[in-house]
């Protein structure tokens, strides 16, 4: 499923990961790349010893992972920290696959989901669009600052060449409760229709029959 979550971080939040950004030290992007995606990748991302990782990862790993439509439309089990990246003109990221398996030797986790927070306003940059194929063609997305996009991890997708200016994006894999995305997608569509029962019907039987069923489901599918 292909979601966007609004405001996940709101200006003041954005301007201090904005001015921690630029000071910031990045490198090539393709140091951290797999076999695959090293050959179109073409970006910059922090430095992995860089000390603003924990100032950033306090703002945006924290907010996002609380964030009510991240957790429901994610199911989070494990959370990556993220990879922050720059994307200045003439750079992009060809058509890929994020890899299954990420992480160190014994902290693996396997990536379900993808999701990107835009962290610089989008008439900041021409170009710079998350293009994703799915069942319905070729969606282009670029969202305003502060913003998410969430998507499966295992979708062809890339990140069309900037022309002009400049992209900063947060990118964070997760693995989920529920490994499947069609699963997924019907138990977000079913809490959402359970937390409108709950809060127009609390005492009514469907109500307590749709909780009943949704709460079940993520027992059968979860793996754990």
């Amino acid at each position: 499923m292909l979601f966007a979550i609004k405001e996940v971080l709101n200006e003041q939040q954005l301007s201090v990961v904005q001015k921690l950004l630029e000071k910031a030290h990045f490198v090539d992007g393709k140091l951290s790349a797999g076999k695959e995606a090293e050959k179109v990748k073409n970006n910059e991302e922090l430095a992995q010893q860089s000390p603003l990782h924990q100032q950033l990862n306090q703002i945006i790993m924290t907010t996002l992972l609380q964030h009510e439509e991240y957790q429901r439309v994610v199911l989070p089990h494990r959370v990556a920290t993220p990879f922050y990246a720059r994307y200045t003109a003439g750079m992009g990221y060809g058509f890929h696959v994020d890899n299954p398996v990420m992480g160190p030797a014994g902290q693996q986790y396997r990536s379900d989901v993808a999701t990107t927070v835009f962290l610089n306003q989008k008439t900041a940059y021409k170009g710079g669009e998350i293009c994703i194929k799915t069942a319905f063609g070729e969606q282009q997305v670029k969202l305003e600052a502060g913003d998410a996009v969430v998507y499966p991890a295992s979708s062809l997708h890339q990140v069309n060449k900037i022309t002009e200016g400049q992209r900063l994006v947060a990118v964070i894999w997760a693995q989920s409760l529920v490994r499947d995305d069609q699963k997924r997608t019907l138990l977000y569509e079913l809490s959402r229709a359970r937390d409108v029962l709950l809060e127009k019907q609390p005492e009514n039987d469907e109500t307590r029959h749709v909780s009943h069923v949704y709460s079940n489901l993520v027992r059968m599918w979860s793996e754990l």
